[in-house]
């Protein structure tokens, strides 16, 4: 079943990454924007537009989404935009996982060092338990994500009964 996903990532630090990730060729058919990617001038643009449009814009983007992939890249955890996303997710019921890609190599050839799970960061009431017990993590390169991507979308829908 199709599934309209949001993809939270630290956009500065990650684009490289993401941007292989996007071009597999399983996340978003060709010429296709949509899906919570964002190019860089319409990023600078929102970014530009202060706080309030950046919220909206995420709001906007989480409308009739169904899940939430987290791309885990060196300095996404606890990032205020992406604890909103996560936090905002969660309101919504949305299935979500993280999937860590400091494994993929950018256009230069190059890995990072792996980030901290932002699911750590957070807790349900600011109590108890925190995110990272609710929501798996996997490894892009590791755990064979150009293959198994639509099994974990699908299987974060269902937790979350969607």
């Amino acid at each position: 079943m199709a599934r309209r996903v949001f993809f939270s990532f630290h956009y500065d630090r990650d684009i490289l990454r993401v941007g292989q990730i996007r071009n597999s060729g399983i996340v978003l058919a060709p010429g296709d924007t949509s899906s919570g990617f964002v190019d860089s001038a319409s990023w600078e643009s929102i970014r530009r537009q202060g706080d309030d449009a950046i919220r909206r814009w995420i709001d906007n983007q989480l409308q009739n989404t169904s899940v939430t992939v987290v791309l885990i890249g060196a300095e996404t955890a606890n990032r205020e935009w992406i604890n909103y996303e996560i936090i905002e997710s969660a309101k919504r019921k949305n299935g979500m996982l993280g999937i860590y890609i400091h494994h993929v190599k950018d256009l230069n050839g190059r890995t990072d060092a792996q980030g901290a799970n932002p699911f750590a960061y957070l807790y349900w009431d600011n109590k108890g338990a925190s995110l990272a017990a609710t929501y798996p993590t996997y490894d892009w390169v590791l755990n064979a994500g150009r293959q198994n991507l639509p099994q974990w979308i699908e299987a974060a829908a269902k937790v979350a009964g969607r």
